[in-house]
């Protein structure tokens, strides 16, 4: 059977067409757009037209390619910026028009769960586990072991806490130090939560984690083979989390490693993860390739 999964996040959407065998995936395609969907949505509550229309032709080309590999079952999910969107109807009548199913507007609850699910596939690392996925309007805090034992999602992510905090080009140290106040809070609140700090080994998901693995590890292009179970030492973040708030966009989009639509929002989600270390008391993370898209297509099967 062939499945295929799309995340529709605050900041990018991604699509996975894999083959189900005994349970299992095995990629057929992986693909990424950055439509920033959420764009302004923090400050307004609504879903700019220009975003949907990106989100749009990002899903016209992932419908196309579903077509032609033969594609038996679709899902869906949407996180973050749609959950928080006044005019959410909107994006799911054009999700419908565009794709033939419906978007699924999930819960935080649900996005850690899907989440955790394709982390931990192929793990071989000290359990029990405390996940998070750092994405562009929230992060998910899960911590379980064979299973899922508590999870939280907070309204901090890179997106959310550019737009909030980081204006400048590159932001000011007071800037950077109200998103780091911000961001503590809201880690703080979380590690409460799940017991966070009772865990053994700190897993981070999705690009901001990725791309800051990359540039710790030193990498000449973004190698997802290099980067994914890679463990990075906390000094490597705090340095690599320094060097990206200290550079300009320009500077961050001439980095090898860097998608260009996350050079401007990267400063932030390196900020966000070095907070969670500090705060959860890890000396190292260990990046993921493999996050909530591969849960949603882990569902499927």
């Amino acid at each position: 059977m062939r499945v295929a999964a799309i995340d529709c996040g605050t900041n990018s959407v991604r699509l996975l067409i894999a083959e189900v065998v005994d349970g299992t995936l095995t990629d057929v395609s992986r693909r990424m757009e950055i439509v920033r969907l959420g764009e302004g949505v923090d400050r307004t509550g609504r879903l700019a037209p220009e975003a949907i229309e990106r989100t749009r032709k990002a899903l016209l080309g992932y419908a196309m390619e579903i077509a032609e590999l033969g594609v038996s079952r679709v899902r869906m999910c949407a996180t973050s910026a749609s959950r928080d969107a006044a005019n959410a109807a909107d994006f799911t009548a054009m999700v419908r028009a565009t794709l033939g199913v419906d978007p699924e507007v999930i819960s935080g609850d649900e996005e850690a769960r899907l989440s955790f699910a394709g982390a931990v596939t192929g793990l071989t690392v000290e359990q029990p586990y405390l996940v998070v996925d750092i994405g562009g309007g929230s992060t998910e805090f899960v911590v379980g072991d064979t299973e899922v034992r508590h999870a939280v999602s907070v309204d901090i992510g890179c997106v959310r806490m550019t737009e909030r905090h980081l204006h400048g080009d590159p932001p000011t140290p007071a800037e950077v130090a109200a998103a780091e106040q911000d961001i503590t809070t809201a880690v703080d609140t979380a590690l409460r939560t799940v017991s966070g700090h009772r865990t053994a080994t700190l897993i981070g998901l999705a690009g901001s984690v990725t791309t800051v693995a990359a540039l710790a590890l030193h990498l000449p292009g973004y190698d997802p083979e290099r980067i994914h179970h890679a463990r990075i030492p906390y000094d490597d973040v705090a340095k690599v989390t320094f060097d990206l708030l200290g550079s300009t966009v320009a500077d961050r989009r001439d980095l090898p490693v860097m998608h260009p639509g996350r050079a401007d929002v990267i400063g932030a989600g390196a900020l966000i993860l070095r907070v969670i270390m500090e705060r959860a008391g890890r000396s190292s993370v260990v990046a993921s390739e493999h996050d909530i898209l591969d849960g949603i297509a882990l569902s499927l099967a």
